[in-house]
């Protein structure tokens, strides 16, 4: 198994991280426009993209701390992943460690993915930081896959 692994740092409080990662209003402003579904623990997120998209079974939300998700319907490739945000204070900065774990192989749509997910994370970086990210569909495209 391998994973993606990328590290921001922003400069906004932990609680304001957690809730762009925990609202349906908060993941639409940073990921992508199009996300609905129940955001608690246990529930299902649903994120669309042009290209397609992904549900996610909230495993776990600890305030300020941590994030985990399941992919639970996407991509072959993704199904069985989990997504996981690990956010703590390093003085002025809130700085999460992401980890999207369990690929069973580093296929070329892992390298693809790796590079949007740090797409991704410089835009919930600018949502925490100045109040408005970059989710898709404005999102940099990378490549014929967005």
């Amino acid at each position: 198994m391998v994973d993606i692994l990328h590290r921001i740092g922003a400069t906004a409080a932990p609680g304001d991280v957690y809730a762009a990662l925990t609202t349906i209003e908060g993941l639409s402003s940073w990921w992508t426009q199009d996300t609905d579904g129940d955001p608690d623990v246990g529930g299902v997120i649903r994120f669309r993209f042009d290209a397609g998209g992904f549900d996610m079974k909230v495993l776990e939300a600890r305030p300020a701390e941590r994030v985990c998700w399941e992919v639970v319907d996407g991509p072959e490739e993704w199904i069985g992943t989990r997504i996981r945000f690990e956010l703590k204070r390093e003085g002025d900065f809130t700085v999460v460690l992401f980890r999207h774990e369990g690929w069973k192989e580093p296929v070329e749509f892992m390298y693809h993915c790796s590079t949007k997910w740090a797409t991704f994370l410089m835009s919930l970086k600018k949502l925490v930081e100045t109040g408005k990210g970059e989710p898709a569909p404005q999102d940099v495209k990378i490549s014929n896959w967005h």
